[in-house]
């Protein structure tokens, strides 16, 4: 907690994104790398969204949700990693108050909408799945204004350095001057809801998936099951563990350098992660997108015929 001295506030007018301090070589390299990851990230999910949308078999409640969730790493990741990007290549790494501000509200309405896609799907109506996920924006959209009016009430002295890649909130209240203790525990309180919310849906789902499957006589039935259920823990596990670290514990994660490799993980790696994971290991998606590439090739073909015999 900070006590609260006697002083004079000066007004900001912009933030220093510090990033990742190494020496320039590495910081080309890792221009590259997060380059790479941000292509990979755009085409995978620009992807799923085109499959999905095209592809009228896909039409059914998962893929409805999926589509949501590709949206939301494709929107949550161009949030980050383009600023992020020029800062590995600039020598002046400013960011203006309210560029950084506008941040935090994008970063910080994407952070609690997508814990809803994340959740299992069950049959359900079209209408039914529309509220669901309406309600995780108006609930990110909620989540984002409390947390970020909290941050900007705040106010900073002549420290403007942000030990960080993007305009996180720990980062902020860090270099505050003033008593941050309302602060963390907002901090604390709306990440652990969102957390153990979203959890408790996902393993009472998972605990109805277990006891179907356990029924299944075949073998090969049940490992397909669980094959296909694997993927998903495994991107839940990774994306709320890293969230979980980085929220929900005041004060768990107390070296910078930590929390931005801890960053990087919900912020660029599981949106990169989750349009393979879906895709690649999903038959319904390949089968679909083979079935695009030979409409394309077809239409194509049939377009190389007309044209000769014009």
């Amino acid at each position: 907690m900070k006590s609260e001295p006697s002083r004079n506030y000066s007004e900001l007018t912009e933030f220093i994104l510090l990033g990742f301090r190494t020496s320039p070589e590495v910081q080309v390299f890792l221009f590259l790398l997060f380059l790479l990851i941000y292509l990979v990230i755009v085409l995978g999910n620009i992807s799923m969204l085109i499959v999905i949308k095209i592809d009228y078999r896909l039409h059914t409640p998962m893929y409805f949700f999926l589509r949501n969730l590709s949206y939301l790493d494709l929107c949550y990741s161009t949030v980050i990693a383009p600023k992020t990007l020029a800062t590995f290549l600039s020598k002046e790494k400013k960011i203006s108050y309210n560029g950084c501000f506008l941040l935090a509200v994008m970063a910080y309405d994407r952070f609690s909408a997508i814990c809803s896609p994340f959740l299992c799907t069950v049959r359900m109506s079209q209408q039914a799945c529309v509220r669901l996920v309406l309600g995780s924006y108006i609930c990110g959209c909620i989540n984002s204004m409390i947390q970020t009016g909290f941050t900007f009430s705040l106010r900073f002295c002549q420290e403007n350095r942000l030990d960080h890649f993007f305009c996180d909130v720990p980062a902020l209240i860090k270099i505050s001057c003033v008593d941050t203790f309302v602060n963390q525990i907002v901090l604390f309180v709306l990440s652990a809801v969102i957390i153990i919310t979203t959890t408790t849906v996902i393993l009472v789902s998972y605990g109805y998936i277990l006891s179907t499957v356990l029924k299944i006589p075949s073998t090969q039935g049940r490992s397909k099951t669980f094959s296909t259920c694997s993927s998903h823990i495994t991107v839940v596990s990774l994306f709320y563990g890293s969230v979980f670290f980085m929220y929900a514990q005041p004060g768990a994660v107390s070296s910078p350098e930590k929390s931005k490799i801890i960053a990087v993980f919900y912020t660029l790696i599981i949106p990169m992660l989750n349009p393979l994971i879906y895709s690649l290991r999903n038959r319904e998606v390949k089968n679909a997108l083979k079935r695009i590439l030979l409409r394309k090739i077809s239409v194509g073909v049939c377009e190389n015929e007309a044209k000769a015999r014009n």
